[in-house]
């Protein structure tokens, strides 16, 4: 009866955790708590510019016409800034905004750097007076700079040569 009676409490207890295993689960509430990130950023005001060469080829002293030629100056600023773009006189002895001069040795020639194609307003670097102005678009902009040697200068030939400064201001 001792054998009879622990098979019973042994079933009795098999039966108590098998009940408790269909018993309904009670649900465990989620919590949740939210906050939010600024995100905030400074886009800067900045600017780079590029120049291409300006090659005036072969200048013929005794030719009564000038020799023309082009260069770029492409700019590409933050969108929406004010810029000015202005070109230096050069390394020549001499040599102004509106006479720059090309040196070879102790010789230089003459030569002007202008805004139009019609080669009528000169590029200086004066900001507001005789410099390019423009606004960006973030996209890069180019602007021609328009060279020109008058005819009729009386040079040794030779490989002449000068450095212009591109400034831009924003």
């Amino acid at each position: 009866m001792a054998k009879i009676s622990q098979k019973l409490r042994a079933l009795t207890l098999v039966a108590a955790v098998a009940g408790a295993a269909f018993l309904p689960a009670t649900s465990a509430q989620a919590a949740t708590a939210s906050t939010s990130i600024l995100v905030t950023a400074a886009v800067a005001q900045a600017c780079i510019v590029v120049a291409t060469p300006l090659a005036f080829g072969v200048y013929d002293p005794t030719s009564a016409s000038p020799t023309d030629g082009t260069a770029t100056v492409a700019v590409t600023c933050t969108t929406g800034t004010a810029y000015t773009v202005g070109l230096s006189a050069g390394g020549g002895t001499g040599a102004t905004t509106t006479v720059r001069k090309m040196t070879f040795g102790a010789n230089t020639l003459d030569y002007a750097l202008y805004q139009n194609a019609g080669r009528t307003t000169n590029w200086g670097n004066a900001v507001g007076t005789d410099t390019v102005a423009g606004t960006a678009t973030g996209l890069l902009m180019n602007h021609t700079v328009y060279g020109r040697i008058t005819a009729g200068q009386t040079v040794p030939m030779g490989a002449y040569a000068d450095t212009v400064a591109v400034t831009v201001t924003y």
